[in-house]
């Protein structure tokens, strides 16, 4: 939690000059001026933007990834409306500093008369109990209630107070953006790095603002240790490409394994596939690959793939698909992944149908609707001799002994649903000529598939 906020003798030590501050901490802005990105929110003409420089507080939620700037637009929108600022983090927080907080508040409100402005990171973190504790303050204006998270908000925060609040999506930075960050930290020579008269080339700039993935505070930390990498030299001053790919050996593309980035790449995935585009289907799964996403779990969606998008159009996609995921857990990485890659893109390229999909839902449907409809006595099993005499199995036609191995007129429904229909193969693929098949033998008895 950030006890800065909720104790004044903490605040003071993190005053003090000789106490360490990261250079992203040092370089937040304090005012809408100096803040990189976001200008779908805080353009001009933008109501947010309005909002902040009219100190018209509301209650709102930042939902966007890493480093976007969700906590420094909070602060920046409390001192603009001359509001108490207290911070906590539902990554340590309980309903004990909650009740702090809140106490702090009415002591805050009762002593100045002004608003606070209660700013919750992670608030995804928090339980449905925890959330619902701030909603009666919310409501009696106590406080003024900013939830920072990188997870979706319709999954993960209560509706009760989803209601209260106003949803603003912050996007990743641009490359543009990360750059700015990057020569603003150079520039400043009060908190950033100005003093030290460090120059970057191009190109290291770059690969910085690259490997920072849209994220202001990764990219200020490359910087940092950059600089610190030169003032150890105590001779070269320029941030080279060398010395920037040196920092961002370890750096990630952003995956966020099970969360709102992780389910939006596997989509993205198997949109792909389906819409038979091979390169962009690989570029998913480079990206997950690079992210860090098990290559055992794409194997699967791989499976599912092929079962639910191509089916009996090509029936060797799902083999292909099983072989590839046989094949990874054999190999490992990173032979293995070349297997799945083969999968993905021998998927992308063959006909289509989901019609194997669609009467799965369709009988699933009828199944649940109708309930335990009995089983035709001609399609019964017979072994017993009480059986025989009930007339199980009586009726039954063996279709090898039939023309065609086909029993014309037969029905192997219940009563009840003996006209039903679900298999309806399209016309591409095998699945043509499953279909001429299936017309063929339903044309015998004037029905039409």
């Amino acid at each position: 939690m950030d006890f800065s906020s909720l104790d004044n003798s903490t605040s003071d030590l993190f005053d003090r000059e000789d106490v360490y501050r990261p250079l992203a901490d040092r370089m937040r802005p304090t005012t809408l001026e100096g803040f990189v990105g976001q200008a779908h929110l805080l353009a001009r003409d933008k109501p947010l933007r309005r909002a902040i420089e009219q100190g018209k507080l509301h209650s709102m939620v930042f939902w966007g990834p890493p480093g976007t700037g969700k906590t420094t637009l909070a602060q920046i929108i409390s001192n603009a409306s001359q509001a108490q600022f207290l911070s906590i983090s539902a990554v340590l927080a309980g309903i004990k500093e909650i009740r702090k907080a809140i106490e702090q508040a009415k002591l805050h409100s009762q002593e100045n008369a002004s608003a606070t402005v209660l700013f919750v990171d992670e608030v995804h973190r928090f339980n449905k109990s925890q959330q619902d504790a701030f909603l009666p303050h919310i409501e009696n204006g106590t406080i003024y209630f900013i939830g920072a998270t990188t997870e979706n908000p319709s999954f993960e925060l209560n509706n009760a107070l989803l209601s209260r609040t106003r949803i603003y999506v912050l996007k990743r930075l641009v490359e543009e953006d990360i750059c700015l960050c990057i020569d603003q930290a150079l520039q400043d020579d009060k908190v950033g790095l100005g003093k030290r008269h460090i120059g970057i080339e191009d190109e290291a700039r770059k690969i910085l603002a690259v490997a920072a993935d849209g994220d202001a505070r990764r990219v200020l930390n490359f910087l940092e240790i950059a600089a610190d990498w030169l003032e150890d030299s105590a001779i070269e001053k320029t941030i080279t490409r060398e010395i920037a790919l040196e920092v961002t050996v370890q750096g990630t593309r952003r995956f966020d394994k099970r969360g709102e980035y992780f389910y939006d790449q596997v989509s993205a995935l198997h949109k792909s596939v389906r819409g038979s585009d091979p390169d962009a289907a690989l570029y998913w799964f480079c990206r997950m690959t690079d992210g860090g996403c098990d290559p055992c779990y794409i194997a699967r969606r791989v499976v599912r793939i092929a079962v639910e998008d191509i089916g009996n159009a090509d029936p060797r996609g799902l083999q292909i698909a099983v072989n590839a995921w046989d094949t990874y857990e054999r190999l490992g990485s990173p032979e293995g992944e070349l297997a799945i890659a083969q999968a993905i893109v021998y998927l992308a390229c063959v006909p289509k149908s989901n019609a194997v999909y669609r009467a799965y839902v369709l009988a699933m449907q009828d199944a649940k609707v109708h309930g335990s409809l009995e089983v035709p006595m001609h399609l019964r099993n017979a072994p017993t001799k009480l059986m025989k005499d009930l007339e199980y199995g009586q009726g039954y036609r063996y279709v090898h002994d039939e023309p065609d191995a086909y029993a014309q007129g037969e029905c192997y429904f219940p009563e009840t649903l003996k006209d039903a229909r679900y298999y309806a193969p399209v016309p591409r693929g095998l699945e043509i000529k499953i279909r001429e098949h299936m017309d063929k033998l339903r044309n015998k008895t004037g029905k039409q598939g």
